[in-house]
């Protein structure tokens, strides 16, 4: 196995100023933000950045890879709190309001949720996934979901409803009673 280089202190600032302000173009502009105008906000060139993050993508999993775990360990605090098929719905009303409100999150989660493109993608997926599956299967032992569903479904359904939502407030208004009538077609 090949052995990882530490950065430079030089090149570790750059990378921890182009992540700080990738986060912020980011939330202010959503996943389509200016490569450029974050290096320029970084106080780097363009050149920098791709040698950082070689890719659009790259750049948002790094941005958003805390998030992604603390969305997984949220899971498991509200399954501690709440019934199984309880702490399905909730997890995933929390899940759908984060694809809102963290703009770019949702572009992340919808490629992490499908095929791995990168070791950063590959974790980011095992953290969603992770949790999904421990709640579902909670759920079906618990006999208030349907057997033949998979985490992989209720992730991609999350998704789905971040969307409508979307849609239909911007604000994550309609989450909650999305995920109700969706939940209802679920359920054991």
């Amino acid at each position: 196995m090949a052995q990882v280089k530490p950065m430079r202190a030089d090149a570790r600032r750059n990378y921890e100023r182009l992540l700080t302000e990738a986060a912020v173009a980011f939330a202010e502009h959503g996943e389509g933000a200016s490569l450029d105008d974050i290096a320029k906000r970084a106080g780097v060139g363009s050149g920098t950045l791709y040698r950082h993050f070689p890719t659009r993508q790259a750049l948002l999993e790094a941005v958003y890879v805390d998030t992604v775990e603390a969305i997984a360990v949220r899971a498991d605090e509200i399954a501690a709190e709440l019934p199984p098929g309880e702490a399905l719905v909730e997890w995933l009303n929390e899940l759908s309001l984060g694809m809102i409100q963290v703009r770019g999150l949702k572009a992340l989660l919808g490629s992490a949720v499908t095929d791995g493109s990168s070791e950063l993608l590959d974790r980011c997926g095992a953290f969603v996934k992770g949790a999904a599956a421990r709640l579902v299967e909670a759920a079906q032992r618990e006999g208030t979901l349907r057997t033949d569903v998979e985490p992989i479904d209720v992730l991609r359904l999350a998704h789905g409803v971040a969307t409508a939502s979307e849609l239909g407030s911007g604000d994550g208004a309609y989450i909650r009673r999305y995920l109700l009538l969706l939940t209802e077609g679920l359920r054991a």
